[in-house]
């Protein structure tokens, strides 16, 4: 990820150092590195959306059976 829009996505990074003295250089590069590991996990883990099925596709009289024309109305009762 690289870009100013990128980094508008993404949530400010904190940084505590608790042991040691690292360089601003130090603390940039591990900041880039765990950004980068960050933004591609969090892709990786969304959820594709499933296809949205159309009214068409839902509704229940296109799971019927066609009518037996040939039955007459005792088709239709039995």
């Amino acid at each position: 990820m690289t870009g100013a829009d990128d980094a508008r996505e993404l949530p400010p990074v904190v940084v505590e150092v608790v042991r040691g003295a690292p360089t601003e250089e130090e603390l940039a590069a591990a900041i880039v590195v765990v950004s980068e590991e960050y933004a591609r996990e969090v892709a990786g883990a969304t959820v594709a959306d499933e296809p949205v099925r159309s009214r068409w596709e839902l509704d229940a009289r296109g799971l019927r059976a066609p009518l037996d024309r040939a039955a007459g109305w005792r088709g239709f009762t039995g």
